[in-house]
């Protein structure tokens, strides 16, 4: 998620390494922090990689700022992540929604619609937080008033996400 995020940001514009933080803590916000402990090493990994390129430019200050820019290796790098996303970027909600953000840069509506797709079977799968005798417990079964409360807003973001998925993946194949 943390190199889609930085290889997705740095497909728009070349940015510094504050900038890219702000960006993808924006993206993920307080679910899964960004930590210099983990973006600094992301990039030092991508640009030994030879997807990143980076160089310094004065800063505003006194200290220079080390800009960092997509190759042309790492911009297909990018859209082979779009394409073939991993089976967890697609059944994780948080992974889900960094894939999104960055799937308009699929040119083909085609690829766009087959990621959509994915997700959208993923989502007829039944499932649940909890299980009782092997099946999924459903809201109205759900023995506390706190554990029904997750269980209607699941199923509810669920159906909002299951009918937004449909009208996409339409418009996408029209």
């Amino acid at each position: 998620m943390l190199e889609l995020s930085i290889l997705g940001f740095l497909y728009e514009e070349p940015l510094h390494g504050y900038e890219l933080k702000e960006r993808i803590k924006a993206l993920s916000g307080h679910v899964r922090p960004v930590s210099d402990g983990a973006l600094y090493p992301a990039i030092t990994r991508l640009v030994a990689a030879g997807l990143l390129d980076q160089h310094t430019e004065p800063g505003s200050g006194a200290a220079p700022r080390r800009i960092l820019s997509l190759t042309e290796k790492g911009r297909e790098d990018l859209l082979e992540r779009l394409r073939h996303p991993k089976q967890a970027e697609i059944t994780d909600q948080v992974r889900f929604n960094t894939l999104l953000a960055f799937l308009r840069h699929l040119a083909s509506p085609r690829e766009q619609a087959a990621v959509l797709r994915r997700r959208q079977e993923f989502l007829e799968t039944p499932a649940s937080f909890f299980y009782r005798d092997g099946r999924p417990v459903r809201a109205e079964e759900a023995d506390d008033l706190f554990r029904q409360g997750m269980l209607r807003v699941a199923r509810a973001t669920g159906e909002a996400e299951r009918t937004w998925l449909a009208e996409a993946v339409h418009r996408l194949e029209e």
